[in-house]
């Protein structure tokens, strides 16, 4: 088994930046693409990002792209997402995910680990 532990979430005001961190541990060699998907009260998980194995792809979901960098650290077993231009509504706990596939997904299922999430409030 893998597991995957998030960091760096907290509270920002509107047009701040945050950078999360997801490091992996256990069976690494089984991760390979890492993804980022977020959930607000009342709402259904929504994708965020995700990052194909080697980092040479990467995806993002419309509400973020040109705000939000996805990233990763091979060396390290760690992904990034780097938010700048924060907004309200991006305020939800955030989850980072891995598939023992190269490819990154835009799909929560297609994920096989998942870590406990790490809360990002956006204040106006």
């Amino acid at each position: 088994q893998a597991q995957l532990v998030e960091s760096g979430g907290g509270l920002v005001q509107a047009g701040g930046s945050l950078r999360l961190s997801c490091a992996a541990s256990g069976r690494t060699f089984s991760i390979y693409a890492m993804g980022w998907f977020r959930q607000a009260p009342g709402k259904e998980r929504e994708f965020v990002a995700a990052i194909s194995g080697s980092g040479g792809s990467t995806y993002y979901a419309d509400s973020v792209k040109g705000r939000f960098t996805i990233s990763r650290d091979n060396a390290k077993n760690t992904v990034y997402v780097q938010m700048n231009s924060l907004k309200p509504e991006d305020t939800a706990v955030y989850y980072c995910a891995g598939r023992t596939r190269f490819s990154g997904s835009y799909y929560a299922h297609e994920y096989d680990y998942w870590g406990q999430g790490t809360q990002v409030t956006v204040s106006s």
